[in-house]
């Protein structure tokens, strides 16, 4: 009988969607410095994480973002810009924008009710990765995923709270397709959580291959640093060093009786995907932001949400209210570490990952994010790296990487991030207040 109710809200929802389909205006000319994308919709849980999905994949800069969305209906407008700060002038991109928006495909939540995992693939085998971070780890797993005869093509590699997550998609070496025989995947199951586990991780490291559905492969990595419980050593030693306070972001949960509603502001240093993560967080936590501001300066952001559950009730416990701070700093921080970005781009091989990984291992280098990609017969990756304290590298061990690497393949990134001594952040102030009153080259070839 409650299949039956749900199948009628479900079908319900759809016939409102086609009575009133998405409606997007993007205009270039009401700011000056940015192009105004607004989105008007029947409002749907997830909505809005959709939404912004759809403009971060395009690795579109939300520089502002007013969000609405009581009485059923969702009123969203977005100040974005490229890049390189430019306005959004191609019509290619505006056209595709204005599709994906409208769509009222695009724009429907899949079913979160069973277990959630990536697209399925007969091209590759798709593979996530969980355990306790340690130097060496992702070179290690490389190593073995080699002599298994497995190519990685495709991966992204997360560290947090010393926790490491991995989404990855691998090929059998001989015939470039998916590994599907049980058995063999059985043995690279065992093998990579012997390495998972280590000396100290005997009962959390994980290796799944993740059941059929659709989700983004960045969300899934929150997803599983969730599971993973990351969210719970914020305050402990992380690279072997304690985060200083005032780098950290800062996350306040208060209540608006006034209008029923649990308020979260927060200011943290800007990065991209900011907005992602934390509409990404607060969705598959199962909250819904009713109304809600963004606001992003020269070097940090601020965010305020007005929010409840998803059964309409606001946060009602001191341990509920912790756990939303908790996780919300997790995510702001999981995809913001601080390291030396170094982007690698060589013809790609069979073992070229693993002979990267070591040598950055042999010199000393941890390796905290990893972006790995293959496109064309080339190898585009990157990699954010610190030394084994978590202190910036020494730019004599880099020059020495580089050497054996091969300058014009690995490509070294210098920022204020990068040196010893970081510049002071700038602060900024904007409240919404006013809503609501009342990583030798012939080595590698």
């Amino acid at each position: 009988m409650l299949d039956r109710f749900e199948k009628m809200d479900d079908e319900f929802a759809k016939l409102l969607r086609r009575i009133n389909p998405p409606r997007v205006v993007i205009d270039n000319d009401a700011c000056e410095d940015a192009t105004i994308i607004q989105v008007d919709s029947v409002n749907k849980h997830g909505i809005l994480l959709q939404v912004v999905q759809i403009l971060t994949d395009l690795d579109l800069v939300i520089k502002k973002a007013y969000i609405s969305s009581d009485g059923g209906w969702f009123m969203d407008v977005f100040n974005v810009i490229d890049q390189n700060g430019n306005k959004i002038r191609d019509q290619e991109i505006i056209s595709y924008i204005q599709e994906r928006l409208e769509s009222n495909d695009d724009l429907v939540e899949p079913s979160l009710k069973g277990l959630v995992g990536l697209v399925p693939s007969e091209e590759h085998t798709c593979i996530e990765l969980t355990g306790r971070d340690r130097p060496g780890l992702l070179s290690e797993v490389c190593a073995v995923l080699t002599d298994l005869e497995c190519n990685v093509v495709n991966a992204e590699i997360w560290t947090h709270n010393e926790r490491a997550a991995a989404v990855v998609l691998v090929t059998d070496h001989t015939t470039g397709c998916a590994i599907e025989d049980s058995k063999r995947l059985a043995v690279i199951k065992e093998l990579l959580c012997n390495v998972l586990r280590g000396n100290s991780d005997l009962n959390s490291a994980r290796m799944t291959l993740p059941p059929p559905g659709v989700t983004q492969r960045q969300r899934r990595l929150h997803q599983i640093m969730f599971a993973d419980r990351d969210y719970e050593k914020a305050d402990k030693l992380v690279g072997g060093k304690v985060h200083a306070k005032t780098s950290r972001p800062h996350v306040i949960v208060t209540d608006c009786a006034e209008k029923d509603y649990t308020v979260i502001t927060m200011r943290s240093k800007d990065r991209p995907k900011l907005l992602f993560d934390i509409i990404c967080t607060l969705t598959d936590m199962q909250y819904v932001v009713f109304h809600g501001v963004v606001h992003t300066g020269r070097m940090e952001a601020y965010q305020e949400y007005y929010i409840r559950h998803i059964d309409g009730v606001p946060i009602s416990s001191e341990a509920e209210r912790d756990r939303v701070m908790q996780c919300l700093e997790a995510a702001i921080e999981r995809r913001g570490t601080e390291g030396l970005e170094l982007e690698l781009c060589a013809e790609d091989r069979v073992g070229l990952l693993s002979d990267i990984t070591r040598i950055f291992r042999e010199n000393g280098l941890c390796i905290k994010r990893a972006e790995i990609s293959t496109r064309g017969g080339k190898a585009r990756d990157t990699f954010y790296v610190t030394d084994v304290t978590g202190s910036p590298v020494d730019p004599k061990t880099v020059n020495s990487i580089c050497e054996q690497i091969g300058h014009g393949v690995l490509h070294v990134k210098w920022n204020i991030d990068s040196s010893p001594k970081p510049q002071q952040e700038s602060t900024i102030s904007f409240l919404l207040g006013s809503l609501f009153r009342s990583r030798t080259f012939s080595s590698f070839t």
